[in-house]
């Protein structure tokens, strides 16, 4: 397969190797041919030639001329102050950098040897949430935190700082290397809905957004029920009563929620993974059930359920037990009665996978490039959501489909893809690149073995047995993935040298963080991979009458560290965070 580069324009004295990289990242392949334009270069390769012009055009910053900490949590971090109940967010002490030695020795004078390879940014389960959509399990809250958020209102203000704290970065905050790409790794939205894939893009690639369904003038969900199962920002209680949660009133809040905003869109090139939110509906069931299609179009809405029918719901989820969600669908059925009329909105059909495909091909989210965001037309004619892209000359990155579509949160992939990974990694061997590996759910995660049904008979293979196929392949330096919600590095050793699997926190929770990632050349038989954390652009600070845009997104962050149920574990131990991972060269 050749390679296929980029236009370059940056001066001479740039190393080569992180020549390419520095003007923007190109795709390489599909693993499933080319889709050939004019004169036959691919189409892909076209418009992304002329994406880091479109780049530089949108004013990306400057690299820095030495190491920085600024607008990373070398730097600072939000934290609570003391106290009990409701607490505040300020600014508290950074996370030091940990040298990580468990595949590689780190040798001596090697920062003033080490050349960059790669630098990009890892976003992942950013999870925008479309709060008012029919399908959603909210009911379940007391059998599972992740059902309702109080802060998912407003997940699209934070998805947009994020945007925005990255346009903001001056390049690698280590090797002082330009930031090559953007990949997000999966459940980008949180409904498997057409509204929520729309919000992601624009996002991404820059528009204004609309963050609501339904009803254009008002919200119809349920922070405004009146349930005491959930905060009611807008409405004034009792002293005790259990509705405000211990959580503030915030006249105007809901209305601020879904009030248009804009997004900048990032100045980098980025690329996409999926994952199960973005596939299933729920994240859960197996998709295509037509009920489950009408419904999500519909003008009912379940918001109440008792504990012992919740618990029973719940437990099935998390057994795997009910993955075409028969008993999802039969208790819908019999609370129809239950539930509260909304209005209608068929922006809320769930998307299918050639849909999302499609959807990121569309020149309309193009934004800084590539053109679809890594997925091709070769993609979209062969139901393929993997595929392989050049990051520099010297490094490959591969992007796995980890969803099944047979329903369950967790994951696997098929022998189709397993095989066309194995061929990936071998060419990568025979041209002497470094790999990275992107997928959305994490070794421990892929335990996900039914059948596909669009493939029968295609056997499906979990974490245990791709652990074992990267860590064979000498070309493999890190795994890069999420899903988990937490920040976790782990070393795996094999024949091939070993790699990293770097699981980071989600968006969507508390810390709320995303992750710089950079790649050098030790030149003394090591490489290292840096990881550095970083949050959104809002504040720490919050204030409770500032419904602006950033004011949003800064309660956005406060609210998931207050939410009733959430994990303190989800920032990972100090080796989790911000590391250099050292392996040995090949």
């Amino acid at each position: 397969m050749p390679r296929i580069r980029s236009v370059t324009t940056a001066a001479a004295e740039i190393d080569r190797r992180a020549f390419l990289t520095a003007t923007g990242a190109v795709t390489l392949s599909a693993g499933i041919g080319y889709a050939l334009g004019p004169g036959g270069e691919t189409q892909a390769a076209a418009h992304q030639a002329a994406a880091p012009v479109r780049a530089m055009s949108r004013g990306a910053p400057a690299a820095p001329l030495a190491p920085y900490t600024r607008g990373t949590t070398l730097a600072a971090v939000a934290t609570a102050t003391a106290g009990s109940g409701y607490r505040r967010l300020g600014d508290g002490p950074a996370w030091e950098r940990v040298v990580r030695t468990e595949l590689g020795p780190a040798r001596g004078a090697r920062e003033a040897k080490r050349t960059p390879l790669a630098a990009f940014v890892q976003f992942t389960d950013l999870h925008l949430v479309d709060v008012q959509h029919p399908l959603r399990y909210e009911y379940l809250r007391s059998q599972t935190a992740s059902a309702w958020r109080p802060q998912e209102a407003l997940s699209v203000a934070g998805a947009v700082a994020l945007v925005e704290r990255v346009n903001a970065l001056r390049g690698a905050p280590v090797t002082a290397s330009p930031l090559h790409f953007v990949m997000t790794t999966g459940d980008n939205t949180d409904n498997n809905a057409r509204s929520e894939l729309d919000w992601f893009l624009k996002a991404m690639s820059g528009g204004r957004i609309s963050p609501n369904t339904g009803d254009p003038r008002h919200y119809e969900g349920v922070q405004n029920s009146g349930l005491p199962l959930y905060w009611q920002p807008d409405a004034a209680f009792r002293d005790g009563d259990k509705r405000d949660h211990g959580f503030p009133r915030i006249p105007g809040f809901l209305d601020a929620a879904i009030s248009a905003l804009r997004s900048p869109g990032l100045n980098f090139p980025w690329y996409s993974t999926v994952g199960n939110h973005d596939s299933l509906p729920g994240g859960c069931y197996a998709p295509a059930d037509p009920y489950f299609t009408e419904f999500a179009v519909g003008g009912r809405k379940l918001m109440d359920l008792d504990t012992a029918t919740g618990k029973a719901i719940w437990d099935n989820v998390q057994s795997g037990g009910d993955p075409k969600g028969k008993a999802f669908k039969e208790l819908l059925v019999s609370h129809k009665r239950k539930m509260r009329r909304v209005t209608p909105d068929e922006s809320r059909a769930p998307f299918t996978p050639t849909e999302y495909v499609a959807a990121h091909l569309d020149p309309a989210h193009m934004g800084p490039g590539p053109i679809g965001h890594g997925y091709t037309q070769a993609n979209l004619a062969d139901a393929t959501q993997y595929y392989a892209f050049r990051i520099s000359d010297d490094v490959l990155g591969i992007s796995l489909d980890t969803t099944d579509p047979a329903g369950h949160y967790e994951g696997s992939v098929g022998t189709t893809q397993l095989d066309w990974l194995k061929r990936e990694l071998k060419a990568a061997e025979r041209r002497g690149d470094h790999v990275l590996v992107f997928s959305h759910h994490t070794s421990k995660t892929m335990r996900n073995l039914r059948e596909d049904p669009h493939h029968p008979g295609e056997r499906r293979h979990g974490g245990e047995e791709l652990t074992a196929l990267l860590a064979a392949h000498r070309p493999v330096l890190a795994w890069v993935n999420g899903h988990s919600h937490k920040n976790d590095i782990t070393p795996h050793s094999g024949d091939g040298g070993g790699f990293w699997e770097i699981s980071t926190a989600s968006h969507v929770d508390f810390p709320q963080l995303a992750r710089i990632i950079e790649v050098a050349d030790n030149h003394d038989g090591t490489l290292s991979v840096f990881t550095t954390l970083i949050e959104s652009s809002a504040p720490h600070r919050t204030d409770f009458t500032d419904l602006t845009q950033t004011g949003l997104a800064a309660l956005y962050r406060e609210l998931s560290f207050n939410a009733p149920g959430s994990r303190a574990t989800l920032s990972g131990t100090p080796g989790d965070r911000n590391t250099e991972l050292v392996l040995r060269k090949a």
